[in-house]
């Protein structure tokens, strides 16, 4: 629980703070409200790359943070997904979670299916890897127990 409640507060860090895009240009970070509108570039790149870097190449230091680029398991766009809304190993999750009270949900992100889809299918489209098909809002929904979603 503390790795959560550790990447919580990280991903509430990325929320606040600008992150230095791969070109020399400073990008401020979206605000919770462009964030409602973010395509998932925009996503990727104000979340995602905090962990799995600019250019999906991953990291290894603090912790271990695998390479999306050239990731074969991206070929299904249900398992991305799935990862996304219910994390997976030391990722948390981007999708619902009501369980959570106090600190631990003030600083969950809690993505819409829409937004899901759109960074599951910016992801598995770019950083040399050439995934087929396109994941919608309404599999992405699929995929999870019916919750109160953002809308």
């Amino acid at each position: 629980m503390k790795r959560i409640a550790y990447c919580g507060f990280f991903i509430g860090l990325l929320l606040a703070l600008p992150i230095h895009a791969q070109s020399s240009q400073t990008e401020a970070l979206l605000t919770p409200q462009a964030l409602a509108h973010a395509d998932g570039e925009q996503i990727f790149r104000h979340i995602c790359q905090g962990c799995h870097m600019a250019d999906a190449h991953g990291a290894t230091g603090a912790g271990n943070y695998p390479a999306l680029a050239g990731d074969a398991n991206l070929a299904s766009a249900d398992f991305v997904a799935a990862t996304l809304l219910f994390g997976r190993r030391n990722m948390p999750a981007f999708g619902p979670r009501p369980d959570l009270q106090g600190w631990d949900a003030f600083l969950h992100v809690d993505l819409s299916d829409a937004q899901i889809a759109s960074v599951v299918n910016y992801v598995r489209g770019h950083f040399g890897n050439r995934y087929s098909g396109q994941i919608t809002a309404a599999q992405v929904a699929a995929l999870h127990p019916a919750t109160p979603r953002k809308p």
